[in-house]
């Protein structure tokens, strides 16, 4: 049940009320989703292009995403859209059973994130680590970097002073005024030099046909049987995984550049929600984009879902009304703010040698090797699974070696005091503890300052009791607390003599 500290806490502020009533914040975030729409023309072009698409069908998903994800997301300001992670799980269907195949894969996705969104699946962002979530970071600058690479390699040598030029102006606009964003105020500058000088540089238009009308219904046709299912349910899943993963991870960086709260559960559905409309609009789906996102959040300031609306709307009006002026943008530009996105999404304090020197080894090597395999597989699910899978090895490893057996014997018994919590990692050595062979007849084991957490603990207690039963020695098991004793209780002498 939601309390009102609860509405407290993710009330969103700026809300979109106070942005509308107040002409600075709403040109604010309308300039902001007019970048957001310019940047995400490309990448939708190139990610329908990775999925085996027509060009279209990657910007109806963007425009159809980010419009339906304002309303009904979690995280105000984040921009969802056609993503490459997406795009390269669902590429086989549509390379093997043609487009009825792939969008039904889509919508399917859809409901798979609003079922997994019921069943709790954003609780489990409690579980990363903050050094796989610096590394998620950086790996995404990285991969951003890496996605400009085939535009400044191989082009005319022109291309350069115009990136440069767009950084320049998108690094002093801030100091002059924050009025207009300066990725927009670096974009129609760069662009409006290429046209003055008809300089021949690659354009927007050379990345593939703009659409020239509205998005349709589409309705997959496809049999509705089983085999139907077990076709595309895989894919299906995978995409739901890999796009919650972003879009939650995403979200919870968003909570932490803007100091406020989102609703992780509603961003899951919401995401599921919006890929479904997606489907039946033609799209090809997708989920959050970091990059944009940073455009829209960091460097252009925004913070409502205005911003998100009408990054989709003029996507649209872009795309289908003014086609032939998008067209003539050039990828320089782009480049332009893409490469700062870059540079203001990367964690560089993670990296200094002061950092480094004073962070934890394994804290490093979580974040690193969260990095190396986000970059070397391009697939964010992987390495941010895999970072979690070598914090929590690290972790168990760490506190294996914090349970401690003490020993003191007396005229009549043998005492020993267990120190620490005890689980399958810190209680495996429990058993060679113990002196079955020199202690008395009477063993006393104090639990008071353990507790015991799962069956491997209580196998080897009974282990222990079996050893000193073979001795012909008594065992007691004293200072248990009720949960250990309840738990100790259940499961003793219900496992077989090792």
């Amino acid at each position: 049940m939601t309390t009102v500290d609860d509405r407290a806490r993710y009330r969103p502020n700026p809300s979109v009320l106070t942005a509308l009533k107040s002409p600075r914040l709403l040109t604010r975030e309308v300039l902001a989703g007019l970048v957001v729409g310019l940047a995400l023309i490309p990448e939708a072009i190139a990610f329908s292009i990775i999925a085996g698409v027509d060009p279209k069908v990657g910007l109806f998903s963007a425009f159809v995403m980010a419009v339906s994800i304002a309303f009904v997301g979690g995280r105000p300001a984040m921009i969802s859209a056609a993503t490459g992670a997406v795009a390269l799980v669902i590429a086989p269907v549509m390379r093997e059973h043609g487009m009825d195949y792939f969008i039904a894969t889509v919508i399917l996705a859809g409901i798979f994130q609003i079922l997994l969104a019921l069943f709790g699946v954003a609780k489990l962002m409690r579980f990363i680590p903050r050094s796989v979530m610096v590394g998620f970071v950086n790996a995404l600058a990285i991969l951003v970097f890496i996605a400009q690479l085939p535009h400044l390699i191989g082009v005319p040598w022109l291309v350069y002073p115009l990136v440069a030029g767009g950084i320049l102006i998108m690094v002093m606009m801030p100091r002059i005024t924050k009025v207009i964003p300066a990725p927009l105020v670096s974009i129609v500058l760069v662009t409006a030099v290429v046209v003055v000088f008809a300089l021949n540089v690659p354009t927007v238009g050379d990345e593939g046909e703009l659409p020239k009308s509205l998005p349709e219904l589409f309705f997959p046709s496809v049999p509705f049987t089983w085999e139907t299912f077990t076709i595309i349910a895989p894919f299906s899943l995978g995409m739901a995984l890999v796009g919650l993963l972003e879009s939650l991870m995403t979200a919870k960086l968003v909570d932490e550049i803007t100091d406020t709260h989102s609703r992780k559960t509603r961003e899951a559905w919401g995401q599921g929600v919006a890929n479904i409309l997606s489907g039946f609009f033609g799209g090809m789906g997708g989920c959050a984009m970091i990059g944009q996102t940073m455009i829209n959040v960091k460097v252009s300031g925004a913070r409502t879902r205005i911003s998100t609306f009408f990054a989709g709307v003029f996507l649209l009006i872009l795309v289908v009304t003014l086609g032939d002026v998008v067209a003539i943008i050039p990828m320089a530009a782009l480049v332009a703010v893409m490469i700062m996105v870059c540079v203001a999404t990367f964690d560089w304090h993670s990296i200094r040698p002061s950092t480094l020197k004073r962070m934890p080894k394994s804290e490093t090597l979580v974040m690193a090797s969260t990095v190396v395999l986000v970059v070397l597989t391009s697939n964010l699910a992987i390495g941010v699974v895999a970072g979690v899978v070598v914090a929590s090895v690290l972790f168990v490893r760490r506190v294996a070696h914090f349970a401690t057996v003490t020993r003191t014997v007396t005229a009549d018994a043998a005492h020993y005091v267990v120190d620490g919590e005890l689980f399958f990692a810190s209680s495996n050595d429990l058993t060679t503890q113990f002196e079955y062979v020199d202690d008395p007849a009477r063993i006393v084991i104090d639990l008071s300052r353990s507790h015991i957490w799962d069956a491997s603990t209580v196998a080897a207690l009974d282990a222990i009791q079996t050893k000193y039963l073979a001795h012909e020695k008594t065992v007691e098991l004293v200072g248990l607390n009720v949960a250990s004793g309840v738990f100790h209780g259940r499961l003793s002498g219900g496992f077989p003599p090792a």
